[in-house]
């Protein structure tokens, strides 16, 4: 590829045209993912060894690597696909390079061994696009990660990156442009899912030359990292979001606010700049248009307060990460007091196939007042970890019992708690429930981010919201009376409860402080910080019941609730709890049923742990 700049709009196509005609000179592509998840189960050895072998047998210049971003089916991980055949291998590992490049490169040949295997039919699938968790999803974002090496600015021009931000300049108005958002009817995908179109439109209308976009990469909730993986993946996908953004509201400057607990994030959308500067695509007169445009990346301390829009500007500004009252707009008086326009990192990635493809086939997608797609991250008690992206509308039975695959170790699923902290915990009762921000929100939580955490019947629901609290606790910036006492309080009537010293008058005050704090907390973390506490009250309200009335946890999950016995029926004398308790609580000589000392049991839950015949058991 030529290395001087793109000085107008026609040396764009001639650019793509000689990348796509050098892919399909190749004989082979071979893509393995090297997000976060598949790097932990050694994916980047995978890569360099697959290469080795490539050399070993004089294939390198005929069969390319493409090292991507995450795939979705993190459970698998690593995976592997074989272009153009599509070949999906999974679970991966080193030792299998050289069999893979002899036997189906070299050869053509299937290693069934690596396929993937339906468990429900027992079938092995050859390809990504035959397995039912990519079958039951509407991938549009997510399937462009598999396309493209995200440190690669020409992988991304060859599927036609960039040509939205062509279209752009030459062809849309700013008006135009902020009028095609509107029709599509995109709502941010950061939490809140206010309508982007209208943001824009505030934006641009807002008083003052300076003004500024930002991208939200601060995700921080517990299970969720949808903007982790798209801008690992994709990052010139979001770049250009965020330039036809630029367009629209008449900003020269940008930022990316990225968590520093993100380091391949980080590395890619730095590479991605450094790139697009260096090819013309970011700085003045950009394909030889009247717009100039730059940006650069800042990282957080890791606060989660900083996703809030007011509290991540002040962090950009240089001072302490709090928000600010939201009597004035951010698009009025924003980063610097200057008009600015924040959204998500999925929000931004959703633009360019708005502006290539038209508003109505955006907002064909999905349901009413929720259009378009949503990527969720699986987790939890599930067979089916990783990122799923469903039209919106789906309903959450769909998404955990038929992409999730349902629970694990054959125990019943209880209840999935979406949006992350803000969100809510919804009964196995309420899967019909769609994806959608309304909905979710009428029933005491929220689409969010896009976290979905899997619970089942061991999980206790007291637990869960203590948990969160705890995590809340943490998190407050501290500034507003209603969230710093009001979190403190909850947390405390909480750890009261669970630790069965609860009373009958706790559960009306857990409600009333909620409202309180959800009323008259400064920003939307206080806002939000009792839903994990207010939706269990109102769906598991019995569990709370009985915590307090008989002071005992349902799940056995409450340390101060429970106590670990023998039974002796299932005892079989053979010893082993007894060496593994690190707390000599349990007794008994050989070949005698063994007893525990409650006196000195810690309630580890060790013993139960190394018991191979289910003998230890919780009363």
């Amino acid at each position: 590829m030529s290395k001087s700049k793109l000085k107008t709009i026609k040396d764009l196509a001639p650019l793509r045209n000689s990348l796509i005609k050098e892919r399909e000179k190749l004989r082979a592509t071979i893509v393995i993912c090297g997000g976060t998840g598949c790097q932990a189960s050694r994916s980047l050895a995978v890569i360099d060894e697959v290469k080795k072998q490539l050399a070993k047998h004089k294939l390198k210049k005929s069969v390319n690597v493409r090292t991507t971003g995450c795939h979705g089916f993190c459970e698998q991980g690593p995976v592997m696909v074989i272009e153009p055949d599509e070949i999906f291998y999974c679970h991966v590992s080193p030792d299998d390079a050289a069999e893979i490049v002899t036997k189906t490169i070299r050869d053509g040949e299937i290693i069934e061994r690596l396929l993937y295997t339906d468990p429900v039919s027992g079938k092995t699938i050859k390809t990504e696009s035959e397995i039912p968790f990519y079958l039951a999803q509407d991938r549009y974002l997510l399937a462009q990660n598999r396309q493209v090496n995200p440190c690669s600015i020409e992988d991304y021009i060859a599927i036609g990156g960039y040509s939205a931000l062509a279209k752009t300049l030459f062809e849309l108005p700013p008006e135009s442009v902020v009028k095609e958002i509107v029709n599509s009817e995109l709502r941010g995908r950061g939490g809140g899912g206010f309508p982007t179109g209208r943001k824009w439109a505030e934006c641009r209308e807002a008083p003052g030359d300076e003004k500024y976009v930002i991208c939200n990469a601060d995700e921080g909730d517990p299970g969720a990292y949808m903007d982790r993986c798209v801008l690992e993946g994709n990052p010139h996908l979001v770049l250009e979001g965020m330039m036809i953004g630029a367009w629209a509201v008449g900003a020269r400057k940008g930022y990316v606010y990225v968590r520093n607990e993100y380091p391949l994030a980080v590395k890619h959308i730095q590479l991605a700049v450094e790139q697009a500067r260096k090819l013309g695509i970011l700085g003045e007169n950009i394909f030889g248009s009247p717009f100039s445009f730059d940006v650069d990346i800042a990282r957080g301390g890791g606060a989660f307060v900083c996703g809030e829009s007011t509290a991540l500007m002040a962090s950009l500004e240089g001072k302490v990460g709090e928000p600010r009252p939201k009597d004035v707009h951010t698009v009025v008086d924003g980063l610097w007091h200057k008009p600015t326009t924040l959204n998500n990192v999925e929000t931004w990635a959703n633009v360019p196939s708005i502006i290539k493809n038209g508003a109505s086939w955006f907002a064909s997608k999905g349901a009413k007042g929720s259009k378009g797609t949503k990527i969720l991250a699986l987790t939890g008690h599930i067979k089916n970890t990783g990122l799923v992206e469903v039209e919106m509308g789906k309903s959450i039975n769909d998404v955990v019992f038929g992409i999730g695959g349902g629970a694990t170790n054959g125990k019943a699923i209880k209840a999935v708690q979406t949006g992350g902290p803000s969100g809510g915990c919804l009964p196995v009762e309420k899967f019909d429930l769609p994806v959608d921000f309304d909905a979710l929100a009428d029933a005491g939580s929220m689409v969010g981010s896009g976290g979905m955490v899997v619970m089942d019947e061991s999980t206790c629901m007291v637990d869960v919201a203590k948990y969160f609290l705890t995590f809340l606790q943490d998190e407050s910036c501290g500034k507003c009376v209603p969230c710093r006492l009001g979190i403190d309080r909850m947390l405390e009537i909480v750890t009261e409860i669970s630790e069965g010293r609860g009373t009958s008058d706790h559960i009306e005050l857990l409600e009333d402080l909620g409202d309180t704090m959800s009323t008259t907390s400064l920003c939307g973390l206080g806002k939000t910080a009792a839903n994990p506490v207010l939706s269990t009250l109102r769906y598991f309200r019995d569990e709370y019941e009985t915590h307090i009335n008989e002071k005992k946890c349902p799940a056995g999950v409450c340390q101060a609730l429970i106590t670990y016995i023998i039974d002796e029926e299932k005892c079989t004398c053979c010893g082993l709890c007894k060496r593994a308790c690190p707390h000599n609580a349990i007794a008994g000589k050989k070949k005698q049923v063994h007893s525990i000392d409650v006196d000195l049991c810690q309630k580890c839950g060790i013993c139960m742990s190394e018991c191979k015949f289910d003998a230890i058991q919780i009363q």
